[in-house]
């Protein structure tokens, strides 16, 4: 008998040797937490086990994709969320463009504007890239309600920054911090938003100063030639030779620029932006839905106009199936995509079943077939993993 309660006895001393000093003395405190990290069980209970599933399958695309992927995930009815290199800067492309719709709709909602309004095309407006407002004759009259549709559904560049001009490019990124930090996220996280022509001279800028005076109608030449002869074709515009840029080439331009901050940010700090439009039906605080807010009709607005995106079909909602409906923007820079929306079950029984915000950004091969074969790869592994719920 002596011998049994020795052995029994001993893992229970070899446990008392190994637990903090105060976690054996206090008595009057069974629970006591000193030396200890006090939020081990919220990081292991919130973690399900489709975030293993999720991780082995990301794994595997990015090692088939053969450059970086970065993945935001989170349960707007739960609170749960999952992170796969969400929290390194990102370059954004066209997802900034929902703070302009935002502050556009800000506006209205302040009776500042109205969608009916109408913005005069002038030549100094044209951004090459794609949608219809360029399609347009100088001096056409178009109206605020059709700007937001093109350039949330096709990312019209022209639209946007005849958009940003209108409403302001400081509101705009106000508009972005205050989305933000209305999820309870952090605003610093997401670097400035400039125009679109602004991102042009900010590139070029980098191969040669002179670039930044340029306008619109001259990048649009420019995009007229293979990349890599822009630099060619820019040092004969500027009038001056390609030893004097100070980068080899478009592709580490770009580099230099996207080292700068400008549209850049976090994966995590986008999807609370998003988040912001979820509605204070479905749990925002009174503070988080104040004035300075969007309104449910806003709200609703904006996520209807994002459901009509046309862009990026191949991308996540090509992966997520059929019965989720997907309110998102896509982006697209040299050799960088990206895609964020918000994701919800036509039929929702549990919270477990979303809605649900997903931000996926890449950076890698400059074929843009291969970024949408491995976005829509992504949207099936969220799927399959029980990410979105049911499998």
């Amino acid at each position: 008998m002596a011998l049994a309660l020795l052995i029994v006895a001993l893992p229970i001393v070899a446990l008392l040797n190994v637990l903090p000093a105060s976690a054996q003395a206090d008595e009057t405190n069974e629970y006591d937490t000193n030396g200890y990290e006090t939020n081990w069980y919220y990081e292991v209970d919130k973690r399900s086990t489709w975030q293993g599933d999720l991780t082995a399958r990301l794994q595997a695309i990015e090692g088939v994709f053969g450059g970086q992927l970065g993945v935001y995930v989170q349960n707007l009815a739960t609170g749960e969320a999952y992170s796969w290199h969400a929290d390194a800067p990102w370059y954004l492309a066209s997802l900034i463009k929902v703070p302009v719709a935002a502050q556009v709709l800000a506006e209205r909602q302040a009776g500042t504007l109205t969608l009916d309004e109408r913005l005069t095309l002038a030549r100094s407006d044209f951004v090459d890239g794609a949608g219809p407002t360029n399609w347009h004759d100088p001096g056409t009259p178009i109206s605020i309600r059709y700007l937001m549709e093109q350039m949330i559904t096709v990312s019209d560049n022209t639209a946007t920054d005849m958009l940003i001009d209108r409403v302001g490019l400081a509101a705009v990124n106000a508009r972005a911090r205050r989305m933000i930090a209305a999820s309870g996220g952090d605003p610093s996280a997401i670097g400035p938003i400039t125009k679109l022509v602004g991102v042009r001279q900010g590139i070029y800028g980098q191969l040669h100063p002179d670039a930044r005076a340029l306008g619109g109608m001259d990048f649009m030449a420019l995009r007229q030639h293979a990349v890599s002869q822009r630099p060619k074709a820019l040092a004969r515009a500027l009038g001056v030779s390609t030893d004097t840029f100070a980068q080899p080439d478009y592709d580490h331009a770009f580099d230099a620029y996207e080292a700068m901050g400008e549209n850049v940010g976090t994966l995590s700090a986008y999807g609370d932006l998003l988040a912001s439009l979820y509605g204070t039906q479905q749990g925002l605080s009174q503070e988080q839905d104040g004035p300075d807010n969007l309104d449910a009709e806003q709200r609703q607005a904006l996520l209807e106009v994002m459901r009509r995106t046309s862009s990026g079909k191949q991308r996540l909602k090509a992966g997520l199936g059929e019965g989720i409906n997907f309110a998102h923007k896509t982006g697209t820079q040299q050799q960088r995509s990206c895609d964020a929306g918000i994701a919800q079950r036509e039929q929702a029984d549990i919270s477990a079943d979303g809605p649900w915000v997903i931000v996926s950004c890449m950076r890698g091969p400059a074929a843009l077939s291969t970024h949408e074969r491995a976005m829509a790869s992504v949207g099936e592994a969220l799927r399959r993993s029980g990410a979105l719920g049911r499998p």
